[in-house]
Formats: C-alpha cells, sequence, structure tokens
C-alpha cells in the first residue's frame, strides 16, 4: 500500500509513545482538561503500526535503512 519510510526501532517508538499516551488517557479524571489532547496519541500508534509517516512522505524523508543491491 504505502512504501515504508520509518526504521524499526522509529516504529517500536512510535507504538510505545503512542499506547503510553492512550493509555494515560483512559486513566486521566474525566473532567481534566488535558484529556482530550491525549488522543493525539493515536497518530505514533497508527503510524508506528504502518510503517509509514505522511510528513516524511510529503518532504521526502525516510529513516528506513538503505538497501544493499
Amino acid at each position: 500500500m504505502f512504501k515504508k519510510n520509518e526504521a524499526s526501532i522509529e516504529r517500536i517508538a512510535r507504538i510505545l509513545l503512542g499506547v503510553a499516551l492512550l493509555a494515560w488517557f483512559f486513566m486521566a479524571p474525566a473532567d481534566a482538561g488535558y484529556k482530550p489532547w491525549l488522543l493525539i496519541g493515536i497518530i505514533p500508534l497508527v503510524t508506528g503500526l504502518i510503517g509509514w509517516c505522511p510528513l516524511y512522505a510529503i518532504f521526502g524523508f525516510s529513516t528506513c535503512p538503505m538497501k544493499k543491491d
């Protein structure tokens, strides 16, 4: 579907960050003013799972190691 543009270690870091932010969202008090901001954890979680970052694609950036031919 998309050409991967994230290295494995970066993908792991994004997944962990996304899970942590979403866990914090579910554990935060209901009246916490910052709670909706924690939903931003969806972005690193999804990009980490699929291995493709749209901002990297826009700017032509990639952290994937180059394949040796």
